[in-house]
C-alpha cells in the first residue's frame, strides 16, 4: 500500500510495506547508488539490479567519490535517459543528487532514504553537495529529485544511535515551527517511536510537510529557507572538526543558538532548559569541549557569511524563529559558554 503526495520539490511516496524502488521507473535504465553498510543490511533491495556501492561515512563525501561514481556510470553505459536512485542515509542522498545533477549535465534521479535523518530532512528539498576539507557542503547544487520513497520498514535495521541522530532534525523542526510537536516529543522517547510505526510515520510526514512548505516558498535559500539552518551553523564546524555524527553536532549547535537567543533576543531561559531536557531524553549531547579558535576558522568560511556577520537562526520562543545577522565575536563568546 502506498500514498503519493506531489510537491514542486518532487513526488513523495509514503509506503507502509517493503518498497520496490525501481517500480516507479518501470522500463527505464535504473542504477542504484548505496554505501557498503546499507548494501550489507538490506541486500534484497539490490539483488538483480545495477548497483554502485561506495564506502560509508561522511569522510567519503568528497569530490574523489563523485569521480569514482561517474566512472562507474560510464562503465554501466549510463546515458541521459538513465535514472540514478540514491538508497541510504544523508551522505548517500547528497552524493547521489550531486552526481545526477552533473553527470552528462544532468540525469533523472530519486531517493530511497534508509535513515531517520534522511527521511525527515536530508533527502528533502533538493540540496546536494560534498565537502572540501573541513568545509561542509561547500560544493554542490540545488536540484530537486523526481521522487522520494519513504518506507518506515527500512528503519528496522538502524542502531539506536542512528535513531537519536535523526531525531535531532525532528527536534529542530519542532523548535522552529511546531510547539505541539515539541510537546509531543517531550512525552516520548526513542524506544516509543522505534516500536510504534504509526507514530513514526506521522513524525516523518510532519517533518516532510514543514520542509516542503519552506522549500516551495524559497527553494534557493534567499529568505525563509535559511530558518532550516537552526543549530547547523555551529554544528557544521563542530561536526567536521571532531568527526561527530551530524545529529549530535546539530544538538550541540541548537544549544549554542539557544544561548545566543537569550543574549540577543532576550528569550526566556526556560525554553533553553526545555530543549536541553528533550535532547537528553533522545540521547543527544547538550555540550562539547570545543576548540573555539579552530571552530571559528571554519565558521568564517561558512556559506551564510557576509562581511563580518553571519545569518544566525535564533528563537523568540519554541515555534517562533527569526533570521538574525550576528558578528563573529558574538558567536565566539557563545561557543566559549557552551563548551
Amino acid at each position: 500500500m502506498q500514498e503519493t503526495v506531489s510537491f514542486p520539490s518532487g513526488d513523495v511516496h509514503f509506503y507502509s510495506g517493503p518498497v520496490q524502488i525501481a517500480a516507479i521507473y518501470s522500463g527505464r535504465d535504473v542504477i542504484l547508488l548505496t554505501d557498503e553498510h546499507v548494501a550489507a543490511a538490506l541486500p534484497h533491495l539490490f539483488e538483480g539490479r545495477k548497483t554502485i556501492i561506495i564506502p560509508a561515512g561522511e569522510q567519503h563525501k568528497h569530490l574523489q567519490t563523485i569521480e569514482y561514481i561517474c566512472k562507474q556510470l560510464l562503465e554501466l553505459e549510463a546515458t541521459r535517459a538513465s535514472v540514478l536512485i540514491g538508497v541510504g542515509g544523508g551522505v548517500v542522498t547528497d552524493i547521489a543528487g550531486f552526481v545526477a545533477a552533473t553527470y552528462m549535465r544532468g540525469i533523472a534521479f530519486g531517493f530511497a532514504p534508509t535513515s531517520v535523518l534522511a527521511m525527515v530532512d536530508a533527502a528533502i528539498g533538493g540540496k546536494n553537495g560534498v565537502n572540501i576539507g573541513l568545509h561542509k557542503n561547500i560544493t554542490g547544487t540545488i536540484v530537486q529529485p523526481d521522487s522520494i520513497s519513504l518506507d518506515v520498514s527500512l528503519l528496522s535495521t538502524l542502531p539506536a544511535t542512528e535513531w537519536s541522530n535523526g531525531f535531532a532534525e525532528v527536534i529542530k523542526y519542532a523548535c522552529l515551527f511546531d510547539k505541539p510537536l515539541f510537546d509531543e516529543l517531550g512525552k516520548h522517547d526513542i524506544t516509543y517511536y522505534r516500536n510504534n510505526t504509526t507514530a513514526m510515520q506521522q513524525i516523518i510526514e510532519t517533518c516532510v510537510g514543514w520542509k516542503n512548505k519552506i522549500v516551495i516558498a524559497d527553494e534557493h535559500e534567499k529568505a525563509e529557507r535559511k530558518l532550516l539552518n537552526f543549530g547547523h551553523t555551529a554544528a557544521h564546524a563542530i561536526e567536521n572538526l571532531y568527526d561527530l555524527p551530524h545529529g549530535q553536532a546539530v544538538a550541540i549547535g541548537m544549544m549554542v543558538a539557544m544561548q545566543l537567543s537569550e543574549e540577543v533576543l532576550g528569550m526566556d531561559h526556560s525554553h533553553t532548559e526545555a530543549l536541553r531536557s528533550i535532547l537528553q531524553q533522545y540521547d543527544l549531547p547538550v555540550a562539547y569541549d570545543i576548540d573555539v579558535p579552530r571552530a571559528m576558522e571554519i565558521l568564517k568560511m561558512d556559506k551564510k557569511r557576509a562581511s563580518g556577520n553571519i545569518d544566525y537562526i535564533l528563537l523568540h520562543d519554541i515555534g517562533h524563529a527569526v533570521i538574525q545577522p550576528l558578528p563573529f565575536t558574538t558567536i565566539e563568546n557563545a561557543l566559549h559558554q557552551c563548551g
